[in-house]
């Protein structure tokens, strides 16, 4: 739990604040604008929110940023008469491809051509190219799923699932100006603590410190009550307890992979049986390796960290470019980041969606084999062009 320490502390401090926004009545009367703006276009809006948000993680990298929003689209997804699954696809499927389809993401793209020792954010028109593909890939499972279920409510992954949620729109008010001036404001802190992370370091802890700020301002200008406020917080916080201890499970699992040393043995014998394969089959033994050793690291710029200095020199002998070992690399760590047990980004998030680990890896795991194969085509085309 200690080495998670961070990440818990910022979860609860999601927890009260999001408690806060709900007893405004901010969050209700903003979802039935946005749900009335998009009235009978479902998957129009599906498109625009899943594109967004894949941009987002293939540009800033973004992540355990995104985890405040999962309680916002499960009541998108209720409401627009879909279950969980479509919901926290709608946030956690597009981060995640965004992340993988990393065009300028700074803790995976940069750090890992930095040690390759290639210009920052070299051969982006391929990488932007395969973003496109890949979140349409996502974006149109979603849809399927989603037009499936509509059709067939016992298709559903849990079709015993009621879809409770404390957050209900029944009695919502409409929206109006204080609405939007609290919105305006909780929008500018939050691009405020994304700049801090990209520029200024900032992370779980300032992170936190800037939602309680949003969570305060919400309170002051709700002309909420300072016992309304504190309740509201702490039952937040209740709703958290689950996602959190999750999320130290989490990284129990991490820490005694990497103290077995299971990890070095791992590293060794790739490195080794790459040597001796051919090109096209290297460079997809390379995707396949930093696929499974996500499961040890799943920190973008740690992995990049531990693997580049030896896959950078290995893609040399082996006569593949580092822009293609590059690739390799942000592939296999990015897009199975939404099946391991260790991403703390994952379990937070299922927590927060009351979905159980094992519906999860059954709804998504068709799509993770679609995306894998989907990154060694292009892996293999890198390979043909020289890609640089």
């Amino acid at each position: 739990m200690e080495e998670a320490a961070d990440i818990i502390f910022f979860i609860f401090v999601i927890g009260g604040v999001f408690g806060i926004l709900q007893a405004s009545g901010v969050i209700q009367a903003a979802i039935q604008k946005l749900l009335h703006t998009f009235r009978g276009s479902p998957t129009r809006l599906t498109v625009i929110l899943m594109f967004v948000i894949g941009v987002l993680g293939s540009t800033l990298g973004m992540g355990e940023e995104l985890i405040p929003l999962v309680p916002l689209f499960l009541i998108i997804s209720r409401e627009l008469g879909y279950d969980r699954f479509y919901g926290l696809s709608l946030v956690m499927l597009s981060a995640d491809v965004g992340f993988a389809a990393a065009t300028t993401n700074p803790f995976t793209v940069s750090v890992a051509q930095g040690i390759a020792e290639l210009p920052l954010n070299s051969g982006i028109g391929f990488r932007v190219v395969f973003f496109l593909l890949a979140i349409s890939l996502a974006i149109l499972y979603v849809l399927r799923y989603g037009r499936r279920i509509k059709k067939d409510p016992g298709a559903r992954i849990m079709p015993d699932d009621h879809f409770h949620l404390e957050v209900t729109l029944d009695d919502a008010v409409a929206f109006n100006r204080r609405h939007g001036f609290i919105l305006f404001l909780c929008a500018s802190i939050f691009a405020f603590v994304l700049y801090a992370v990209q520029t200024m370091d900032w992370w779980m802890a300032e992170m936190g410190g800037g939602f309680l700020l949003m969570g305060m301002l919400t309170a002051a200008f709700s002309r909420m009550s300072l016992d309304e406020t504190t309740r509201a917080f702490v039952k937040g916080m209740e709703e958290m307890v689950v996602a959190a201890l999750v999320v130290g499970f989490a990284r129990g699992i991490q820490v005694v992979l990497q103290q077995g040393q299971i990890l070095d043995t791992v590293i060794f014998s790739a490195a080794t049986l790459l040597q001796h394969m051919h090109r096209i089959a290297a460079a997809e033994g390379m995707l396949v390796f930093q696929t499974i050793l996500n499961f040890f690291i799943p920190s973008g710029s740690g992995q990049a960290a531990v693997t580049m200095p030896l896959m950078a020199p290995l893609a040399d002998v082996l006569q593949l470019t580092r822009q293609t070992a590059v690739f390799a690399f942000t592939c296999g760590d990015g897009f199975s980041n939404s099946i391991i047990p260790t991403s703390g980004v994952l379990m937070a998030m299922l927590g927060l969606a009351e979905i159980p680990y094992e519906k999860w890896l059954r709804f998504v795991w068709p799509l993770f084999l679609q995306l894998m194969a989907l990154s060694a085509l292009f892996l293999a085309i890198a390979v043909l062009i020289n890609y640089r």
